[in-house]
């Protein structure tokens, strides 16, 4: 199956994005330093995307990939051939479902997009795509880098990230075995950027002004002043 995902693609050959990382033979370093800009969708526009997700069959994680595959096309001007890594949650038997832990892993996402595709087309491709991956999800990272004589400092579609976060407010307090726990927010840096660039939606249903909120993390540049 990763196969023949990945097949006749350069996967050592990184999207166009103008990021600051300079990649060449003898230099494959960026400063680290991140742009980021955040979009909250007010509630009319929230409203759009959720009923948009339901209408089509979708989940919210195939619509959010899909706006960002059209976004990288228009970023990349005009790039088809779009590979990127994404997250998956990795608890594909029963006895992982309720365990503590983390488990994710990272997963190549492939579209190869279709001109005359319009975004209805374009979503139902996307869909198809996910569960065609989440039946193979449990294959390791690093046993796709290896049929492919590959490893994770050459492959170009580590450094974009796509994710989908679904804040519960079933997680705000936790009993476990006479054991109280309370959720507690903690101040978390995005002066840093870990990949060339990442784009995350979050979703709040339980939040009043910031149900859904859009946040893109880029080596620094000059990306989001154009």
């Amino acid at each position: 199956f990763w196969h023949s995902q990945l097949e006749r693609y350069n996967i050592e050959c990184s999207l166009s994005i103008p990021v600051d990382r300079q990649r060449s033979t003898t230099n494959q370093q960026r400063s680290g330093l991140a742009s980021i800009a955040e979009i909250i969708f007010d509630n009319e526009l929230c409203t759009s995307f959720l009923n948009y997700a339901s209408s089509h069959h979708l989940t919210l994680f195939q619509l959010g990939l899909s706006v960002f595959y059209v976004f990288l096309f228009k970023l990349t001007h005009g790039e088809t051939d779009l590979c990127i890594g994404s997250i998956n949650a990795n608890r594909y038997r029963n006895e992982l479902q309720n365990l503590i832990g983390m488990f994710v892993s990272t997963l190549p996402y492939r579209v190869e997009l279709d001109l005359h595709w319009s975004f209805d087309e374009l979503v139902q491709h996307v869909r198809e795509k996910c569960l065609s991956i989440l039946e193979h999800s449990h294959y390791p990272l690093q046993h796709i880098l290896g049929d492919n004589r590959l490893n994770q400092s050459n492959i170009s579609f580590l450094e974009t990230m796509f994710d989908f976060v679904n804040v519960s407010k079933d997680v705000e307090y936790l009993c476990l075995s006479g054991a109280n726990l309370e959720r507690i927010s903690l101040e978390q840096s995005l002066e840093m950027s870990k990949f060339d660039f990442s784009l995350t939606f979050e979703y709040n249903p339980s939040s009043d002004n910031k149900r859904l909120l859009c946040r893109c993390v880029c080596s620094k540049n000059q990306l989001f002043q154009k």
